[in-house]
């Protein structure tokens, strides 16, 4: 048994039983690693010394019978836009080469708390938009793993780490997972603490998870979900018991609302196919909605949003080290430069109606299914992928969970992905289990 191949509730369990320590965890991660690493590029930072000094003082922490947290001594990577007092922070690009922060972010300090290992910082895109990183995927060295999130979701991938977390402004969670073949997790905008975080989008940031089951997504997710005064997003409410609800069963078969969106004809006619096919095995628990034509401008609202919010937060980086920044960038930024104010606010407002049609839908179904990406990862390095069929997701700030439950036409995974509407974030991912174990049932 290789412990590196386990999930992370496994592992915790395995750890609270005393049949395996963190450090002999650890270890067998260093190992994947230093197996894995020179061909998929995953770690932007790591340090194995502080790594194994860190589940040393794990291990004593549990010897000595103090209570543990819920990931205690379980490693986890950090994509690399997330402060941390013990690696530094370059936000994937040359203009913060050698950055240390003077302490944690939010997530990582809840991490922390819960237990875990922090095992190093994982390779982002450049200021966590578009240009790619060195990250190869897992599954086939010449395509591109996704982004932005692109280490983590390799690294999951491959057994260097049982968990990782990430970041989705467009769809740099949902779309490097289908890549992958990882679960990857968005929770409700607002429900995980962005402070500490490289800021893209305060309408659009979200932190997300990428694991090897659901169980194991909600048990990290829910250790960092909870309010936090730095980010005016987040509320002073109980958070969701999410490992326990994902774990239960329905109380009766969920119900599917399978939508295509409005960029349908974007995905790749195996990637209709396939979902056609899940639909239809599905059976009555899958009806086929189409969404109203105030859908239609989804993407071009998120864009005029996502590029005005990164003129705005990347503005010192284009000031003062423009020659330094990729050309996809500095497009990006100048055009939010010209984005009016009544055109931003106008696509702000118009999330409100559409709310109303997704809690009208997940009303009379349990959740929605949806391709995650358009396909298979692409061949090349030098793009990470489509992210359109995030977009209506994000700009929303809905939960959405990736299922790797499909295979391309080049046995490449392909993500199902599964929506629920604002703040049903249990019921998304209970339903979700279901779903996968229905799929696999029959596979």
């Amino acid at each position: 048994m290789d412990l590196a191949d386990l999930g992370a509730t496994q592992l915790v369990q395995m750890i609270k039983d005393g049949e395996i320590s963190s450090l002999e965890l650890v270890e067998a991660c260093i190992a994947r690693i230093d197996d894995k690493e020179e061909e998929i590029g995953a770690w932007a930072h790591l340090d194995y010394d502080f790594a194994r000094k860190q589940a040393e003082h794990s291990d004593a922490y549990r010897a000595s019978g103090a209570p543990c947290g819920p990931l205690h001594g379980i490693p986890v990577g950090i994509k690399d836009i997330f402060d941390t007092d013990d690696y530094p922070t370059e936000n994937g690009t040359i203009l913060d080469a050698g950055r240390k922060p003077d302490e944690d972010c939010a997530a990582v300090s809840r991490l922390m708390a819960a237990g875990c290992i922090i095992m190093g910082k994982t390779v982002t895109t450049e200021l966590a938009v578009y240009s790619p990183g060195k990250t190869t995927n897992p599954h086939d060295v010449n395509r591109t793993p996704g982004g932005s999130s692109s280490g983590s979701a390799a690294a999951v991938a491959c057994g260097m780490v049982p968990l990782a977390i990430g970041s989705q402004t467009n769809g740099s969670v949902i779309r490097p997972a289908s890549f992958c073949g990882v679960v990857g997790y968005k929770p409700t905008h607002g429900l995980i603490s962005r402070a500490g975080a490289l800021a893209l989008s305060r309408n659009l940031d979200h932190v997300g998870v990428f694991a090897r089951s659901l169980e194991d997504a909600a048990l990290i997710a829910e250790c960092m979900i909870g309010y936090d005064p730095k980010d005016p997003d987040t509320q002073p409410k109980p958070a969701p018991n999410l490992s326990e609800l994902t774990a239960q069963e329905p109380p009766i078969e969920p119900k599917f609302a399978f939508i295509k969106t409005p960029v349908w004809d974007q995905a790749d006619p195996a990637t209709q196919d396939a979902f056609e096919e899940l639909a239809e095995f599905l059976g009555d628990r899958c009806d086929e909605v189409t969404l109203p034509k105030e859908f239609d401008n989804v993407v071009a609202d998120l864009r005029k949003v996502m590029t005005a919010d990164l003129a705005k937060n990347l503005g010192p980086y284009y000031q003062h080290g423009k020659s330094k920044i990729s050309e996809i960038l500095i497009g990006l930024i100048e055009e939010g430069q010209t984005v009016s104010a009544f055109d931003y606010n106008t696509a702000i407002d118009n999330r409100a109606v559409l709310h109303s049609w997704i809690q009208g839908i997940c009303s009379e179904y349990d959740a929605i299914i949806t391709p995650a990406a358009i396909g298979e990862a692409p061949v090349g390095l030098e793009a990470t992928g489509d992210p359109i069929f995030c977009t209506i997701w994000t700009y929303l700030g809905v939960p959405a969970v990736s299922l790797p439950l499909m295979e391309g036409e080049n046995d490449m995974p392909v993500g199902v992905q599964v929506v629920s509407s604002f703040g049903d974030d249990a019921r998304l991912l209970r339903s979700a289990r279901w779903l996968a174990g229905k799929v696999a049932s029959e596979s």
